[in-house]
């Protein structure tokens, strides 16, 4: 992997803007279990005296919280019982940018290794790595992009929290779908959004409206997996910072309330290593095509844990919600899980299961895995669905984070693929969160419950 456009930073171009004082911070960060950056802030020059060279390290609990950065049992590679040690950081240096929207701020994904320098396999960028070394050794590339909705509240984070996140004010107050009225009236965040992730590194295509009230959606054009997938974890968490700088909140809920959920449809497709097609040949799809489809399909319920990964997840498999509930594909058709669109060159599948509240290292590699287990296997396509997916008899997506746990764990092609070390480490990380939200009295049982039973 190379740095994708000369936005990007070189080492010796940091240690340049750090001896001419215009950057004083570094940020060495990687992505969590949930998508999160997490890491260190560290001074420049520290940064070029001792970090270059020699790194620097995290506790391994890192990889083994809930979202709440609580430790909790049941992970392999971190607990008492084992010291909570450390990991270490392993910078990525054609990740390196500038972050505009922070003062004299540098940042640098990294990798994460135990200390005597294997791979955490159990690492999102590791498990993404893995897949994308399956792809190369067939000869191709996988290219991405993920189109990430969220919704903008005239609020801080602060007062949301002293609110209990009730009675919170969109920043739009009807449906500004496709809307410029409606655009305009939040462009200052947008605008910032645009400018300073395009000063990032990032591919900005623009901005559109999304139909819940204040829900919104920044497009980036796609690129290179691995790419796509950090560039993601970067915005999410800029887009957050760019918000509360203009005194509002940003949530990447899937479901924040009872109208449409925030979703991350994920546009995925195979090259050839010297950019030629692979999907598309002879004015038409190719059999590797079909195969690959068709293993995403067949593994879809089986990986969904991956594509939806919190109890709020599967509030958003909704009929006529643009969620989608039926495992099926379709020509342009919205209704169904996988969406076929493009000619070509652009000839991709949509994946339109996850919602914003995905990991995108994981989604990206489940897809792979899946797409990669129909190749391999030569996996029939189905035939395609025409018309309303919703009222189809194909089979449902999980309706629940226990269904979708059950099913990864359980799954061969997810133990094949990924390592059963994995497998059990996210199957605990979905075990976590249903005792917490088994333990959870909710808002709706108080309501329900209080006076009239």
């Amino acid at each position: 992997m190379t740095a994708p456009n000369d936005r990007y930073l070189t080492v010796e171009a940091l240690r340049g803007l750090i001896e001419a004082d215009e950057i004083d911070t570094v940020v060495l960060a990687f992505t969590d279990m949930q998508g999160r950056l997490q890491g260190k802030r560290l001074h420049g020059r520290y940064f070029l005296d001792v970090a270059l060279e020699h790194g620097t390290e995290g506790c391994n609990y890192l990889l083994a919280v809930d979202v709440d950065m609580n430790t909790v049992g049941g992970y392999a590679i971190s607990s008492w019982e084992r010291g909570y040690g450390d990991m270490e950081f392993v910078p990525d240096w054609d990740t390196l940018r500038r972050l505009t929207h922070l003062p004299a701020t540098a940042m640098v994904q990294c990798d994460l290794v135990w200390l005597d320098h294997s791979p955490v396999r159990q690492s999102p960028r590791t498990v993404l790595r893995d897949q994308l070394a399956r792809v190369d050794a067939g000869g191709w590339v996988a290219l991405a992009g993920t189109e990430l909705e969220f919704i903008l509240f005239d609020t801080t984070y602060e007062d949301a929290h002293r609110q209990r996140y009730h009675d919170l004010t969109p920043a739009n107050q009807y449906n500004i779908d496709y809307s410029i009225v409606g655009t305009s009236r939040v462009e200052p965040v947008l605008r910032d959004l645009r400018n300073h992730m395009y000063a990032a590194g990032l591919d900005v295509e623009g901005a559109k409206g999304e139909c819940n009230l204040g829900q919104h959606e920044i497009g980036f054009l796609y690129a290179d997996a691995l790419t796509t997938a950090d560039n993601h974890s970067v915005y999410k968490t800029a887009a957050k910072e760019i918000a509360s700088q203009h005194g509002k909140a940003i949530t990447f809920m899937a479901k924040y309330n009872e109208r449409e959920g925030s979703s991350c449809h994920i546009h995925l497709s195979l090259r050839g290593k010297d950019g030629g097609t692979v999907f598309w040949e002879d004015g038409g799809r190719t059999p590797l095509y079909d195969h690959f489809i068709a293993g995403v399909l067949a593994t879809m319920r089986e990986l969904t844990l991956l594509y939806a990964p919190n109890v709020n997840s599967y509030k958003r498999f909704a009929a006529g919600s643009f969620a989608p509930t039926a495992v099926a594909w379709g020509l342009d058709n919205r209704t169904c899980s996988v969406r076929l669109v493009g000619q070509g060159p652009s000839a991709r599948m949509e994946n339109r299961v996850p919602g914003g509240d995905v990991n995108p290292h994981l989604a990206l590699a489940a897809m792979l895995a899946g797409g990669l287990h129909g190749i391999e296997h030569e996996l029939p396509l189905e035939d395609e669905l025409v018309g309303n997916a919703y009222a189809s008899d194909r089979p449902h997506v999980p309706t629940t984070l226990r269904e979708a746990r059950d099913l990864f764990h359980g799954s061969a092609v997810a133990r094949a693929a990924f390592g059963d070390e994995v497998v059990d480490h996210y199957t605990n990380m979905a075990d976590v969160e249903l005792a917490a939200f088994d333990a959870a009295v909710t808002d709706w049982e108080l309501f329900r419950s209080f006076e009239r039973m």
